[in-house]
């Protein structure tokens, strides 16, 4: 099965959620009036799209429905799929265009931090790209143990040291062995800790003091992974991290096991911040770059 019948299926649950749910709306109201439009909004906002996002969009279909005098509920329905797939802007590829670049990875643990460096790493090497991952969470028990398992699966090399090392020290060791193997990417694993936020900046800072001196001309992409199914939760924690590290994209996990999908729709205009990687599987191959026009035709077809 190809990714995009992976990803269809992994949306089948948004899709089911949302789009049937306002495909029934727009059947059973025969004229466009506020009640459609009350009705619409509580639909949006259940489906995880915000109450600040759902009001905005519609204040915009009520605009266009009186300036083009629209009175067909089907043709307000497709101005309505537009708007949001409008909002899922454009693709913003990976900027990896040193060797080495550097992917340092973020997020609090359980959203599947660990298994998504997996995915990304193997994804890369199916590019011909040499991948080294440093196992720089330190502090969670057998996140080194996690990692390895997966890099293993991957066929990529990991860079650890012992429990409770030095996140920094482990990254200067994979940044040697990037050098010296001749890595085409560094795929960084960090701790995932938000509730002290005052350590996790300064660990990331530290890390990043590393990085600008050892390779100081390298591409670099800091990327926080969100968990999907907790929709606009996922967001708020984004909020959080982006005040602790400088955010370039988003990986987003969980999409086949939620019917908050929705979130995708809204993400980018809420954080201003792209989506660059989709998940939609447990399996190695089940992770993807984000292409937004992929995804509508998946989510709305």
């Amino acid at each position: 099965m190809g990714f995009f019948e992976k990803l269809k299926r992994g949306l089948s649950k948004t899709k089911q959620a949302i789009f049937g749910k306002i495909d029934a709306l727009f059947k059973h109201f025969v004229k466009i009036d506020e009640d459609l439009f009350e009705e619409l909004e509580e639909l949006l906002i259940e489906s995880d799209i915000g109450v600040e996002t759902t009001e905005e969009l519609l204040d915009s279909l009520r605009d266009w429905v009186k300036d083009n005098r629209e009175k067909d509920p089907e043709a307000v329905k497709r101005e309505l799929y537009r708007m949001l797939a409008e909002m899922l802007g454009e693709e913003v590829p990976l900027k990896l265009e040193t060797s080495p670049s550097v992917i340092l990875v973020i997020g609090v643990n359980g959203v599947g931090k660990t298994t998504s460096i997996g995915k990304i790493a193997a994804e890369l090497k199916s590019q011909k790209k040499k991948v080294i991952v440093a196992a720089a969470d330190t502090f969670r028990a057998a996140a080194a143990e996690q990692l390895g398992v997966w890099c293993e699966r991957a066929g990529v090399d990991l860079i650890r040291q012992g429990a409770g090392a030095d996140p920094a020290a482990v990254v200067y060791d994979a940044i040697q062995a990037s050098k010296s193997r001749h890595a085409d990417v560094l795929v960084i694993d960090t701790a995932g800790r938000l509730h002290n936020k005052k350590n996790l900046m300064d660990e990331l800072a530290k890390i990043n003091r590393v990085i600008e001196r050892e390779l100081p001309d390298a591409s670099r992409e800091t990327l926080l992974v969100v968990d999907a199914t907790t929709g606009q939760n996922g967001i708020s924690q984004a909020k959080e991290f982006r005040e602790t590290a400088e955010i370039t994209g988003l990986i987003l996990t969980k999409l086949d096991g939620t019917a908050k999908g929705g979130v995708v729709l809204t993400i980018k205009k809420q954080l201003g911040i792209p989506v660059k990687f989709i998940g939609v599987g447990e399996g190695i191959d089940d992770m993807k770059p984000f292409h937004p026009e992929e995804f509508a035709e998946a989510l709305f077809e």
